[in-house]
């Protein structure tokens, strides 16, 4: 039974640390001495080109894991920050209020996420990319926000630009 723990427990840690598509960890670092860090991840819109976001979040060292008795849960906190990073060529998006989900990862083993949803404000001609957590007891009250310019720059629409609401 005990050859079992270890075994189960790297795979739910690896499951909490794993990405969706279009993301890549590009930065990490130890925040404090019990080994807790931040990752920053590079998230690529599968729907947008020439524009990417970098999201900061916690993760739970060993010793914090094991000082809290929480195993397998990480802190709802992120920061988002998206820019241009060349000509933009926007696909077919979904131009509704509520916009899409480009981005999740586990933040813990079952019922919390970290999200990025991207939103087009045509009023403003600009894309906003919102992270934030997904939890069942609490919501998601802890959000941040990015707003990508796109008036004036070179944008390519392949399903039509949108008019203004």
């Amino acid at each position: 039974m005990k050859r079992l723990t270890l075994p189960c427990l790297a795979l739910m840690l690896a499951a909490l640390s794993a990405c969706g598509s279009g993301a890549k960890e590009v930065g990490e670092f130890k925040n404090d001495w019990s080994g807790n860090e931040i990752k920053i991840t590079q998230l690529v819109d599968p729907k947008v080109q020439g524009v990417v976001c970098h999201l900061a979040h916690f993760d739970r060292g060993f010793w914090d894991r094991v000082g809290k008795g929480n195993w397998f849960e990480n802190p709802s906190n992120s920061s988002i920050s998206c820019l241009q990073t060349g000509p933009v060529v926007i696909g077919r998006i979904d131009l509704d209020k509520s916009g899409e989900e480009v981005f999740d990862q586990n933040q813990s083993l079952i019922f919390k996420q970290l999200a990025v949803r991207r939103i087009y404000d045509a009023d403003t001609d600009s894309l906003m990319y919102v992270s934030f957590s997904r939890k069942i007891v609490d919501g998601s009250a802890k959000m941040s926000l990015s707003t990508v310019p796109l008036y004036g720059r070179d944008v390519t629409w392949t399903q039509g630009k949108p008019a203004p609401r």
